[in-house]
């Protein structure tokens, strides 16, 4: 079940979080601030946070939100599959729900941001399997040697 974030869901979110070994304390920080933000202030629509939950356990969740000075261009800050739950499909569940979300907002694009460190090839796979493109990379942005890669599905309305 795909459902909006809790203000109780904060502890299960950081625990999760903790889980993910490609993330380094920066992002651990980054991804709870957002978190923080959502449970905090939930009249904000900045950061949208849609949790999986199954049998009362939180196995994943995204952040969507509209990109600041867009008309309707989105990103999708984090999506997160607990690494326990096995190969279940959670992240692209995830992955399509965060698409709906935008597509309901009459949202143009949706943008993903990773890095080319190469414990994110399955990350940047998983973009290319589910129709995304690479739509900018820019060399040593996050540091030498290590590029900043944005992934990029356009929709459109007839």
């Amino acid at each position: 079940m795909l459902r909006k974030l809790k203000s109780d869901d904060k502890a299960e979110l950081e625990n999760l979080l903790k889980k993910i070994t490609n993330f380094n304390q920066s992002d651990f920080e980054v991804a709870m601030e957002l978190v923080n933000t959502a449970v905090s202030f939930p009249g904000q629509t900045d950061y949208n946070i849609f949790v999986f939950e199954e049998e009362g356990k939180i196995l994943g969740y995204h952040c969507t939100g509209k990109r600041p000075l867009t008309d309707a261009v989105f990103d999708l800050y984090w999506i997160v599959a607990d690494p326990d739950s096995g190969r279940k499909g959670i992240g692209a569940q995830l992955l399509k729900h965060s698409e709906e979300f935008v597509k309901e907002q009459k949202g143009r694009w949706l943008l993903a941001e990773t890095t080319s460190k190469e414990s994110y090839d399955k990350t940047r796979k998983f973009y290319l399997k589910n129709d995304y493109k690479v739509i900018a990379h820019i060399d040593d942005f996050y540091a030498v040697d290590e590029d900043l890669i944005i992934y990029g599905k356009k929709f459109n309305y007839n």
